[in-house]
């Protein structure tokens, strides 16, 4: 039975629409939803705000912000700016969670150590803004596999070491389970992130194989593959987190089936695996 913490993400449901996913999640009694940019500009913030009021639903983070790596000032900026607009977005909808992927390292350039601290120049200049619009920012690690395209944070503890510059009203970050199931120090930065007060989202997806071609779509199902849901969820609640849950699975074959039968079987996989 669901504890009323679950958190559809909108991509785990990439075939409704958002008035769908509204009345979607309605119907089955899910009232928190994580959003993704590129459909609420579709639709527009202030009438996804609506939307969502008008159907009892609040939103737990809003993704995506960062790609804060590049080095040559025209792309600095123009992502700072892409970063302003997404902490507005993030605001109108209501959420306080802004959900960061850092960015790869930039073309020709091998200095990971230098694409991070650009990540955090870039973050001592958008905490202000952000402060104003009452938005946190998450810095989320990914899966090392990224790290050279798309997130050149790939543990818990670099990404503490970004966040722990700044107030942790303002930067922390999210606990994903695809993309930490591996690292056997995850629990003690876990605990660290508690302590601190910088946990502010944790997300469930599992890690299946073989690997699909398109890395990037091949999250599981709960329950489908190789991760320890109920371990990490006693890790963030010993660490203090009784937040949403949020369940954001990229999965092709999730999204050419029903949408109502795959929010059910989330609910029930969640119920099962992470309860």
């Amino acid at each position: 039975m669901s504890d009323g913490r679950l958190s559809l993400n909108q991509e785990t449901v990439k075939q409704w629409s958002l008035p769908e996913l509204a009345e979607g999640c309605a119907k089955a009694g899910v009232d928190k939803v994580g959003l993704w940019r590129a459909p609420v500009q579709a639709y527009g913030v202030e009438a996804t705000a609506r939307l969502l009021a008008d159907h009892g639903l609040s939103v737990t983070s809003l993704c995506r912000g960062g790609f804060l790596t590049a080095s040559d000032p025209a792309e600095r900026t123009r992502a700072l700016d892409d970063n302003r607009a997404a902490l507005d977005e993030a605001a109108g909808v209501g959420t306080d969670t802004l959900v960061l992927v850092s960015g790869g390292l930039p073309e020709g350039s091998r200095d990971l150590y230098a694409a991070r601290e650009r990540i955090a120049d870039a973050l001592a200049e958008l905490v202000p803004y952000a402060a104003e619009r009452g938005v946190r920012l998450a810095i989320e690690p990914l899966h090392p596999m990224f790290a050279a395209d798309r997130c050149v944070v790939s543990t818990l503890s670099q990404a503490l070491d970004l966040a722990e510059r700044f107030p942790a009203e303002h930067v922390g970050v999210v606990v994903d389970t695809y993309h930490l199931w591996w690292d056997d120090r995850a629990p003690a930065q876990i605990a660290r992130a508690g302590a601190g007060g910088r946990i502010h989202s944790f997300q469930l997806a599992d890690w299946i194989t073989p690997l699909p071609a398109g890395v990037l779509l091949g999250r599981g199902q709960l329950g489908d593959g190789s991760v320890d849901f109920r371990f990490f969820r006693r890790a963030v609640e010993e660490a203090g987190f009784d937040g949403p849950i949020e369940v954001e699975i990229f999965n092709e074959a999730l999204w050419a089936r029903d949408g109502a039968e795959v929010l059910a079987e989330v609910a029930a996989r969640y119920a099962e695996h992470a309860c």
